[in-house]
């Protein structure tokens, strides 16, 4: 008989990342040295050498990532994560190689906040927390925002 297996295995929380990029062995190195990701274990490898899949730890989650496939194929995607310290996670990231989408800046529910796009069309976008604010305050300043933005237009 089988032993018993968590559901959920150690160190995965409920919803894990899946990237499924062209180029993922850019994609990884861009992600170890930004954002210092590291393997959980060695990427499995199709035949053609391409990867089928790698997993990789960023902080306290786990990311998953496989090149394009027939069956798979490449889908930007936008992920938020939180820093201790957004700009010089910014800054890490456009020397890895990635551009800007937005400097950091200080945002109105309570983040400071900034993104980048890598090599193959993801958005990473960095918080740090700043500033606890309440629902209401947020639909309050969120409002001002909006009309601040319909002016700028």
């Amino acid at each position: 008989m089988a032993a018993k297996v968590k559901p959920i295995p150690d160190g995965f929380h409920t919803v894990t990342p899946y990237l499924i990029v062209d180029g993922a062995k850019k994609t990884i190195d861009f992600m170890q040295h930004a954002l210092g990701a590291q393997h959980d274990h060695e990427p499995t490898l199709r035949p053609d050498g391409t990867i089928m899949h790698a997993t990789l730890k960023i902080g306290d989650s786990m990311v998953m990532i496989s090149d394009a496939s027939e069956q798979a194929k490449a889908m930007p995607v936008m992920l938020y994560l939180y820093v201790p310290d957004v700009d010089a996670a910014y800054q890490r990231a456009l020397k890895a190689g990635a551009t800007s989408i937005m400097e950091p800046s200080d945002q109105f529910y309570g983040d400071r906040s900034g993104g980048v796009k890598d090599a193959a069309g993801n958005s990473w976008f960095f918080g740090t927390h700043i500033e606890d604010v309440s629902p209401a305050e947020i639909k309050k300043r969120a409002a001002q925002f909006f009309k601040k933005q319909n002016k700028a237009a």
